[in-house]
């Protein structure tokens, strides 16, 4: 055997780099969107997982159990507002007059709300909507107190 043929046996040809090359390129690109994508739909889910119609609605749904439980259920009163849900404690005499003591704002972003109510129990429809995200809370208690 010559020194020629052991020399051009040793090393890759120019098309082999290429083909190696581009193998490379398109392993490291796939890899890239693949950590791309799923940092983009980590970020997506917690948005809809922490917006702020869903922290409200939880507080709004807590709130209105806590509030119903508590109540009596002659001397409660619902009335729906606009823009936000807030509770108000008070006082209310014989002839139906209240005296506001407390309110305090529940949550913001109201885009309806609809309060029911039947024997000794008190229905809530919340619709939240701040311009993105829109939640839907319907809860319902029972009044513990008379």
């Amino acid at each position: 055997m010559s020194k020629e043929k052991l020399t051009a046996q040793r090393g890759f040809a120019l098309i082999e780099l290429i083909v190696a090359t581009v193998i490379v390129v398109i392993v490291i690109s796939g890899i890239g969107i693949i950590l791309a994508d799923s940092q983009s739909g980590w970020k997506t889910m917690y948005d809809l997982a922490y917006a702020d119609v869903v922290t409200d609605s939880y507080v709004a749904r807590k709130m209105f159990d806590a509030v119903i439980r508590n109540a009596s259920g002659e001397r409660l009163l619902l009335d729906e507002g606009g823009g936000q849900l807030s509770v108000e404690h008070g006082t209310l005499d014989p002839d139906g007059v209240k005296t506001a003591l407390t309110t305090q704002i529940v949550c913001k972003n109201v885009s309806g709300c609809v309060f029911k109510r039947a024997g000794r129990s008190a229905q809530m429809i919340l619709t939240l909507d701040d311009g993105s995200k829109t939640a839907t809370v319907v809860s319902s208690a029972v009044m513990h107190n008379r």
